[in-house]
């Protein structure tokens, strides 16, 4: 284990690890043969393990993790809600309540009524702190559940061989003698030895600290070597940059490299937002603020009045107290991160997975959307419908992965006359489906598909028209594989009737495999390829990539021999063997022969247009950016709304012209098609983006988007075919892969973002109407009745006590309820706002002193109205003297500044909107003030919280004073609402 400072604590060795190392005992992989390896392991590494032996090694060694630092106890979270410098205030106020208690018992003759039993005001001070304490630990719980909750749904997974078929299963589930499958931009999640190799490369920087990614290959070394360079090894915490290749698991959790240096490890404290940030600034002004004023008042009465008596001082000391304790709201750090937690949830429901709370701040925000075209878009259902070979074109019927149609010619016509292009659509076909690593499985009568959905698609088209019979005997002896720089890929396969001879199968895009092509196949024969036969097929290129369609040539070559060693320009070893050949292109990849090429078809979703014009009428820009042709990438964004008819797209090699930063910000200001763009183009573009100005959501699928997706301010992975690698460097993953998600996401984002802003205006303002109350209670004292004249000693109108449950009262329940308030219908027809405004900008700071002004006037205005020689009223001095008066008028008080901070709530729901419109759509918030009204009634009629909270009952004249008055709140407001939007039409 470790601890939060990174020591270990944990035993040396696990129990779990100790199995691990008896199941491999004095075996060193890197030394050993891979089918030694596996013999060790039990394992047969074409088949993989069974689920029931894989579910008891889990077992038997625990699950695939490191060892993290120990949970903190329930306990030690509760007592940490008292960590906070207003709980240390409040303590003191506590303290200084219990020494008023005793000297007023000290003083009281027997028998006088000066001497309380109890200290109330100190017992419901630790009571309400103990009440705000469970608050906060009850929200911080959720708030931790939530997060929990997405974390699961992030968990990395891991492409594994069981029971002989490929699965992708979560990377804690893997256990040695696993099988992983590895491609590029796999992370890799345990150590394991190597028994093939495409061209694999793999960046070992976080383990070795080697900057360029290392190449493997599955050859048993002869001596032992340094971490670095053992070769056939992988290990955990690394990532694929290159190639496929497969690996028996030897290690997981602490019995992996990375496990075993424990002190790399280390608890990394979660970093406070920006939102967090600026509410610990706001608490702090708020603070000095309060403590300025509390000064400011001392010194007054010290002046004015002096401090006669102890009393006089305790009094003062306490009016200090309820100065600070109005101030600040208790519950908002906590508040905060739950309303956040709860939209992130929501936006998981709805498939955007934010990874972290705070994204959810640069969410609202967005002003550009920087999307790929597949499955994206796009359905990303891909259906081969057109092959176009020398002799001629035809159409594959049927749509998605069904391999239900028949290829019939271009016109619909039968291709029973036509027997020379038919054999080359099935050459084009079968060349596809060789140079491929997609598969098509049918599971639980549905049609799945495993790998890319565009090669999978050249298997449906091959199955539909019986294009592999005659090529089953080729078997699969090598491959350069595809990457995004090479944009094709190779294969060589061994033809089981020909004496083992082999063939070059290759596929890749149009233009740039026929570069690598000499010659051409037509009506069964092979002739050289011309200049004219390559402006045909550019051509074609071209026609295809207008109408939507997205291109793949498919090309081969016959090598003439079985042994690959003696290819022409192949390097081998002193013993004969060829081990690197996915190094070796330019020996493979040259001479090829062009069979043809297919036309493939991702129709546009249906939502995603409406998403596109939602994102423009909010002041969002889209942009595509993608690999394929110019024209394709034209068509499908005027069709998406993205750009007008007849928009053009700009290329990556254009871009590459661009050499000025000037000439490179204005073309990526203007330009929203981006096609044949390479992965460092789009980083390149996210930059610029953001030198205007802009906040930029970015999506990637590939290792190679890792880099713009970590750069970007949204990074966005997509959950279906996204890499590990692109994952891991997201702030947010598409669980469908569907551009439409994000628009809901931004979308949902602003409304968090809006309801945060709702219950701050809302806390803030009635905080501060508090901290008036008070302070124009005592400096205007005399005049409201307050303080009797003839008497000496600071009287403050309401306790703090009264202002704690307050609070406790008005600010846990209906702030979270305003924190999930319904969207407004303008949430998406405005500007974005900019991530340098601030969160309570002027017009807010506007808001609050002008409701707080007036909550204090209404608040004092009932007072005053039941006190003997008041500003409004001259009610004599009863029966029970002003005592009983001034506990009669701080209830009036007291219940006032409730109500009028329920009526807050009703009115904080909207800046300038009438409180009014969509008044009941906040069931929450209705709920949250009932519970309220409840509760302030309790204390009021319940004699024991009489004397707790100083409160008397109130008749039904009192209670139509108190409300009337307390609904002036939101009178005001609506007025001054009124006079913002007639000046906001006077602008228009």
């Amino acid at each position: 284990m470790v601890d939060q400072k990174g020591q270990s604590t944990a035993p040396a060795v696990s129990e779990e690890v100790r199995a691990q190392q008896a199941l491999m005992g004095d075996v060193d992989p890197s030394l050993t043969d891979a089918a030694e390896v596996a013999k060790a392991l039990n394992v047969d590494p074409n088949v993989g393990l069974s689920e029931a032996e894989a579910k008891r090694r889990l077992e038997k060694f625990g699950p695939n993790e490191l060892a993290s630092a120990p949970p903190v106890p329930k306990w030690k979270k509760f007592l940490a809600q008292f960590q906070d410098p207003l709980v240390y205030l409040l303590l003191a106020a506590t303290v200084i309540s219990v020494i008023a208690w005793f000297i007023e018992r000290g003083h009281a003759a027997p028998g006088a009524e000066g001497g309380e039993a109890l200290p109330f005001d100190a017992i419901v001070i630790v009571l309400i702190l103990i009440v705000n304490a469970v608050l906060g630990y009850i929200q911080e719980a959720k708030a931790e559940a939530a997060v929990e909750a997405l974390a699961q749904m992030t968990a990395p997974q891991t492409s594994v061989l069981r029971d002989g078929k490929v699965v992708r299963i979560n990377t804690a589930e893997v256990v040695p003698g696993d099988v992983i499958v590895l491609a590029e931009g796999d992370s890799v999640s345990a150590d394991g030895r190597l028994f093939t190799a495409a061209s694999l490369r793999i960046a070992e920087a976080s383990l070795t600290g080697e900057s360029v990614p290392v190449g493997k290959k599955p050859d048993t070394l002869p001596e032992a070597k340094a971490l670095g360079d053992r070769a056939n090894m992988i290990f955990n915490g690394t990532s694929v940059t290159q190639g496929t290749g497969r690996a028996i698991v030897t290690g997981t959790g602490m019995n992996t490299q990375v496990g075993k240096i424990a002190d790399l490890l280390s608890a990394t404290e979660d970093e406070q937002t920006p939102l967090q940030k600026e509410m610990d600034y706001v608490s702090k002004i708020l603070g000095l603020a309060v403590c300025i004023i509390a000064a400011i008042v001392l010194a007054a009465l010290a002046l004015l009045e002096g401090f006669h008596t102890t009393q006089d001082i305790i009094d003062s000391l306490l009016l200090a107290v309820s100065l600070a304790v109005a101030a600040v709201p208790e519950g908002l750090a906590a508040i905060l991160t739950v309303v956040l937690a709860l939209g992130v949830q929501r936006m998981a429901m709805h498939n955007a997975i934010v990874k972290k709370l705070h994204s959810v701040e640069t969410l609202g925000s967005a002003s550009v959307i920087c999307s790929d075209k597949t499955g994206t878009l796009t359905r990303n259902e891909m259906t081969v419908e057109r092959v176009v070979t020398p002799s001629g074109e035809v159409q594959i019927t049927g749509t998605g992965y069904a391999p239900e149609g028949k290829m019939v010619a271009a016109d619909g016509s039968s291709l029973a006359d036509a027997p020379a292009l038919r054999a080359e659509v099935i050459a084009t076909l079968a060349a596809g489906t060789l140079a491929n690593d997609g598969d098509l499985r049918k599971e639980n009568g549905k049609w799945e598909i495993v790998g890319d959905p565009t090669e999978v698609s050249l298997i449906v088209a091959a199955r539909k028209t019986g294009a592999m019979k005659g090529y089953e005997q080729f078997s699969r002896v090598a491959e350069v594989p595809f990457t995004s720089e090479r944009k094709r890929m190779s294969i060589i396969a061994k033809d089981s009737t020909e004496g083992g001879k082999l063939t070059v199968f290759a596929k890749g895009a149009p233009d740039v495999l026929l570069s690598f092509c000499s010659r051409i196949a037509v009506g069964g024969q092979v002739r050289p390829l011309t200049e004219g036969d390559r402006q045909t097929i550019l051509a074609t290129v071209e026609r295809l990539s207008s109408e939507a369609y997205r291109t793949l040539g498919q090309a081969y070559r016959p090598l003439g021999t079985a042994n690959l060693s003696e290819v022409p320009g192949v390097r081998a070893n002193a013993a004969g063997q060829v081990t690197d050949i996915a190094d070796q292109s330019e020996a493979i990849e040259t001479d090829l022969i062009w069979n043809g090429m297919v036309g493939i078809i991702d129709p546009p979703r249906t939502e995603v247009r409406d998403s596109v014009a939602e994102a423009h009428r909010a002041g969002i820009r889209a942009v595509m950016i993608t690999g394929d042709h110019p024209l394709t990438a034209a068509r499908i964004a005027s069709d998406l709304g993205i750009i007008d008819k007849g928009g053009k797209a700009l290329t990556g090699d254009q871009l590459d012209a661009l050499t000025d930063q000037a000439a490179f910000d204005k073309a990526t200001s203007e330009v929203s098609v981006y096609a044949r763009v390479a992965p460092e183009h789009k980083l390149k573009i996210v930059e610029s983006l953001q030198r205007q100005g802009n906040i930029v959501a970015m999506t990637g699928d590939g290792v190679n988007d890792a880099p713009a997706v970590k750069t970007a301010d949204i990074g966005v992975a997509m959950g279906i075919t996204g890499t590990e690698v692109t994952k891991q460097s997201a702030k947010m993953i598409l669980a469908d892969d569907n551009f439409s998600t994000i628009v809901a996401a931004v979308r949902e984002g602003r409304v968090i973002f809006d309801n945060i802003r709702k219950f701050l205006r809302y806390l803030l303002s009635s905080n501060v109407g508090e901290v008036f109350t008070v302070f124009f209670g005592v400096v205007l004292a005399g005049f409201l009745g307050i303080t009797q004249p003839g008497t000496q000693g600071v009287t403050v109108p309401l306790l703090a006590t009264q202002l704690l449950w307050i609070n406790l009262l008005t600010d846990a329940a209906p702030a979270l309820a305003m924190g999930v308030d319904p969207q407004t219908e303008d949430v998406m027809n405005r500007r974005p706002r900019k991530v340098t405004d601030r969160v309570i900008d002027a017009s807010m700071w506007g808001d609050i002193i002008y409701i707080g002004v007036i909550m204090a006037i209404v608040t004092l205005i009932g007072m005053d109205m039941h006190l003997a020689g008041g500003l409004f009223t001259d009610r004599s001095v009863d029966a029970l003297g002003h005592d009983a008066q001034m506990v009669e008028a701080r209830t009036m008080g007291f219940t006032i500044l409730v109500f009028a901070q329920l009526f807050n709530a009703i009115a904080s729901r909207s800046h300038a909107q009438s409180a009014f419109v969509g008044l009941f759509s906040n069931k929450w918030l209705w709920g949250a003030i009932g519970l309220s009204i409840v509760l302030q009634l309790v204390v009021i009629y319940v004699p024991f919280l009489n004397s707790a909270f100083g409160t008397t009952p109130l008749s039904a004249l009192a209670w139509v004073e108190c409300i009337g008055l307390a609904a002036f709140v939101l009178v005001a407001s609506e007025l001054r609402k009124c006079v913002l939007r007639a000046m906001e039409r006077s602008k228009r």
